[in-house]
């Protein structure tokens, strides 16, 4: 069923204001249409384009949220924290994150983008991964956006607080971490996060 100008651009602005990160190419698809048909949209309805949305979302909101090191040095762009529960951060691939010959992202810009995560979600000045245990589950290639979720487990015996870190592009894994944090404040947690853990 095709739908009118009119009401696709009505739906794509309800869209975008549901999801302000999705990207022009999941709104073609959604809609069945060029991404330069979505783009023509956009301009007509003034929205910028997704890397403008999430900068004035992030700049709006997480600035004070992180302690542990200065936003702009987190690999990826974060898009929701909740300081000592959880964060997430995108990271788009670009053609300087991947392999000449073959186009596939260099496994450290993954691991960066998880390992920052992690320690930007921890709620302190000081916050060092002191152990990773990392898994690469598929490729990942240029132009593929990877959607980083970190979650916080708890404290383990060695009071190093446990960060979670799971990487996707779309609903597929593609890389997973259990970062170990040595946090500065764990003496003033009074084991709290012991409540949470499993």
């Amino acid at each position: 069923m095709r739908r009118t100008k009119r009401e696709r651009q009505r739906m794509l602005k309800a869209t975008i204001e549901e999801n302000p990160f999705i990207t022009d190419e999941e709104l073609a698809e959604k809609f069945s249409v060029s991404i330069q048909t979505i783009r023509l949209d956009r301009l007509e309805l003034s929205i910028p384009e997704l890397r403008e949305r999430i900068k004035h979302v992030a700049e709006k909101s997480f600035v004070d949220k992180v302690k542990s090191l200065p936003i702009e040095e987190v690999i990826g762009e974060i898009i929701d924290i909740e300081p000592d529960q959880s964060a997430i951060s995108i990271f788009d691939v670009k053609k300087e994150h991947v392999f000449k010959r073959n186009q596939i992202a260099r496994g450290h810009h993954l691991f960066a983008q998880a390992n920052s995560l992690a320690v930007a979600v921890i709620n302190d000045e000081l916050a060092l991964t002191a152990k990773a245990n990392i898994r690469f589950t598929r490729q990942v290639k240029e132009n593929e956006r990877v959607v980083a979720k970190a979650k916080v487990k708890g404290v383990n015996e060695n009071g190093r607080t446990i960060v979670e870190v799971n990487s996707y592009v779309g609903q597929e894994l593609v890389f997973s971490g259990e970062f170990e944090m040595y946090r500065s404040n764990i003496a003033k947690k009074d084991g709290v996060e012991n409540e949470n853990s499993n």
